[in-house]
């Protein structure tokens, strides 16, 4: 919260897929999120998932999909529950450098989940501020 303006911005990205079931239950299934709800009582194109504080909007769109990057931190302790939980699902990965060294996750429309590793990025208190 801003202690200037008492507002709290709040954002759920909206990552575009081919087929949004499909990207449902790779997101489910084996990144350990949870179904929020989904339009037109699960038969809709659009629906919303969330893994602790993270929210993210599926939306079906073939013609926009497959463009997205995601950059997600964690917590010490919450990324060495990534790697653990990537590694019990076999979800593929791969270590690469966005500004800092990343986990790279794709997702099956090949839009991007990076999560820093780096211990500037992977604090060990969520509510500290960052500075800048």
């Amino acid at each position: 919260m801003n202690p200037q303006t008492g507002h709290r911005w709040y954002t759920r990205p909206v990552i575009f897929v081919d087929d949004v079931n499909r990207a449902l239950r790779f997101y489910v299934d084996r990144l350990g999120f949870k179904k929020a709800w989904h339009e037109g009582d699960g038969a809709g194109t659009v629906c919303q998932i969330s893994r602790g504080e993270c929210e993210i909007i599926l939306c079906e769109d073939a013609a926009r999909s497959g463009r997205a990057r995601l950059f997600i931190e964690l917590t010490s302790e919450g990324l060495a529950e990534l790697r653990r939980e990537l590694a019990e699902r076999y979800v593929p990965s791969t270590v690469s450098w966005w500004g800092s060294e990343v986990i790279l996750v794709e997702d099956p429309d090949g839009n991007e989940l990076l999560f820093p590793t780096s211990r500037e990025h992977a604090r060990s208190d969520p509510n500290t501020p960052r500075d800048g």
